[in-house]
């Protein structure tokens, strides 16, 4: 498989705390890896430094061969990079699928042209994307009156609207029921699959994560202590102990 993000020796310290530490790893376009770990492990840290939102200390990181490091969130947005966080970021007095225009209108770089409500201008696209994530028949809502896994696949519809060749996505199952995380996440791996997507997710919901990852990488103290397959990292004793609890 093509590997759309390359990450090597990715290093960042906070004073004298090590966040991340010779971090290395790849994904593949249409894979979905799933970065998983302990509170504080540096998961949130090492997703900022591949956004640039942070800055590493040592490292690179490259889109499809290029590299990224000391580019701003929007440039790396517009190269392909999408990203969904632990609390869903919509805009609540507008309608569904203004918010989708609105990420549309950021990716061909004309929000300062925006008008009061946006009509027409990227409807077409706005709806086909509504369409994949199943929120057509809810376009006309404001995001304040939905149910929060609605809110989660109008985030995800944001998300796809600079057509990203790597989708960052944070806790993407935060806050749903137990059904609504595994419909969620099955609908973003048939997407990634069926568009090349390179997928990395982090979840502390381990039914998501071993049911949807194709791979796992494991990260503790900031050092990555383990990758392989999901039964690869079920099996592990190292994992077991430090994340799992030995009993998973």
């Amino acid at each position: 498989m093509t590997a759309v993000l390359q990450v090597e020796g990715l290093h960042k310290a906070f004073g004298g705390v090590q966040a991340v530490a010779d971090v290395s790893f790849t994904v593949s376009a249409g894979e979905m890896l799933a970065l998983i770990g302990p509170n504080g492990a540096g998961k949130s840290t090492c997703f900022n430094m591949l956004n640039g939102q942070l800055s590493p200390d040592l490292g690179i990181v490259r889109l499809e061969g290029r590299d990224i490091v000391g580019l701003r969130p929007r440039t790396i947005w517009r190269l392909g990079v999408g990203r969904t966080f632990q609390i869903t970021a919509t805009f609540a007095s507008l309608g569904v699928r203004e918010n989708v225009q609105m990420a549309l209108y950021s990716h061909a770089g004309r929000l300062r042209s925006m008008l009061q409500r946006f009509g027409a201008a990227f409807r077409t696209e706005a709806d086909a994307l509504l369409s994949q994530v199943g929120m057509l028949d809810q376009a006309e809502r404001t995001c304040g009156v939905l149910a929060y896994g609605d809110l989660k696949r109008v985030e995800l519809a944001m998300a796809l609207a600079n057509q990203p060749r790597l989708l960052l996505m944070d806790e993407p199952t935060a806050g749903m029921a137990p059904k609504e995380r595994v419909a969620l996440m099955e609908l973003t791996a048939g997407l990634a699959r069926a568009r090349g997507i390179a997928v990395l997710f982090t979840e502390h919901d381990m039914d998501v994560v071993f049911s949807q990852a194709d791979r796992i990488i494991v990260l503790d103290r900031g050092q990555l202590i383990a990758g392989g397959t999901p039964d690869e990292i079920r099996n592990n004793a190292a994992v077991r102990t430090v994340y799992l609890g030995g009993t998973h």
